[in-house]
């Protein structure tokens, strides 16, 4: 039984597996190093702890071999390490924390607590759920053996048990987070190549037919223009014709492809105007949209919209800007009315800045442009600025 590739290879926190960069490596051990903070309970009982000389040397060393071994486990580099090496390493850990604990005092029951952590950090979670209570039932026994340490026991339980299933859950939040990286990777790429295989799909239909046609008549047209050059012209320009049409349901393929829609738009203006400093306020980028709008009218409300967007993130000057998109009922019928406000310089439209080109759209789907200040100049000597974009409600075509 193996810890998987990919529990073994844990970015960022790096609790376990391998680092992968400086930086993760820099991560992983300053959390390693948070939790060697509770060694200064047996280092000041080296110190101070009245020992003898030769029991000094012996714990400083025994508690040397009991950090390597710990830091060796965690921060261990190995892939796929085996279940049962790991059981081995918290054994042997288990054994130095008994011995020292035991040959030192109560102040090195804290070493159980590392042998908790280590056990939730480099096993899964189907064995480290019951190496972890193993561990704290250690602890307990050692500490009623040790003169003292039921004293300290009730300080050293909950940073045992919690510290080990902390790891556990901590390892089990980070596989979770890669197989959602994953998966989000694999959906992005399943969409890429559905739409690659949607493209092609079109440009078959559209020149599949077509550029057979023309390869037939190229040939025909060679044949016959030795002996009969008036029949050879007139496949010429059947070949043209046919490539006018075929240049015709291209272009329109690739300006359906490239043709703008409302939520693109509106979540391309939420952040524009951030990254320009601008406060928005923006409808719903889903089910708030008006859904009896044409391809076409559609496509002109979002070149309204982005327009509108782009003059007021470079000219406006603007400090808040808010967008609506209402279907008020009007004598013609229901319409829909995209309304572009901010607080900016405000001004007069300038024919030739974009609007000309806005309202010739507008106007090819029956909708009418307006663009003007928004209101009367206010203390600062600015007015804002109103875009308002009108389209009747058609069916979805």
């Amino acid at each position: 039984m193996a810890l998987t590739k990919e529990a073994e290879q844990v970015p960022g926190i790096g609790v376990v597996g391998k680092p992968l960069s400086l930086r993760q490596q820099l991560v992983k051990c300053l959390w390693i190093g948070m939790w060697l903070f509770y060694l200064s309970a047996p280092v000041t009982d080296l110190i101070r702890g009245g020992h003898s000389t030769g029991a000094r040397v012996l714990g400083a060393l025994g508690l040397a071999a009991f950090v390597a071994w710990y830091l060796v486990l965690v921060f261990r580099t190995v892939p796929q390490m085996a279940v049962e090496r790991v059981l081995v390493s918290l054994a042997v850990l288990a054994a130095q924390a008994t011995v020292l604990s035991l040959s030192l005092g109560r102040e090195w029951l804290v070493l159980f607590v590392y042998v908790s952590i280590s056990s939730g950090a480099a096993l899964p979670a189907e064995v480290s759920r019951w190496t972890v209570p193993t561990a704290t039932a250690l602890l307990t026994a050692t500490a009623y053996a040790v003169p003292g340490g039921d004293a300290y026991l009730a300080g050293l339980l909950i940073p045992a048990l919690m510290g080990g299933f902390a790891m556990v859950g901590i390892r089990a939040m980070i596989r979770t987070t890669m197989e959602l990286r994953e998966a989000r990777a694999t959906v992005a790429q399943l969409a890429a190549n559905e739409e690659r295989l949607r493209m092609a799909r079109d440009l078959h239909d559209l020149l599949g037919h077509s550029l057979s046609l023309i390869t037939l008549k190229s040939e025909l047209a060679g044949r016959m223009l030795p002996d009969h050059p008036d029949r050879a012209a007139q496949q010429v320009a059947d070949i043209e014709q046919v490539s006018r049409q075929a240049l015709v349901d291209v272009r329109e393929a690739v300006s359906g492809y490239r043709r703008p829609t409302l939520p693109g738009e509106l979540a391309g203006a939420r952040t524009a105007l951030a990254a320009a400093g601008v406060v928005a306020k923006l409808p719903g980028e889903g089910g708030d949209l008006p859904g009896e709008l044409t391809e076409e009218q559609e496509s002109a409300l979002a070149w309204s919209l982005r327009e509108a967007v782009t003059n007021v993130v470079r000219h406006s000057g603007a400090k808040r800007c808010a967008v609506s998109l209402e279907t008020p009922q009007t004598l013609e019928g229901p319409v829909v009315e995209l309304t572009v406000r901010d607080d900016g310089a405000g001004g007069q439209a300038v024919p030739g800045n974009g609007l000309t080109g806005l309202t010739e759209r507008l106007e090819a789907v029956g909708g009418t442009l307006s663009a003007g200040p928004a209101g009367p100049a206010g203390a600062a000597g600015t007015s804002g600025f109103r875009l308002v974009a009108r389209v009747p409600l058609g069916s979805r075509s």
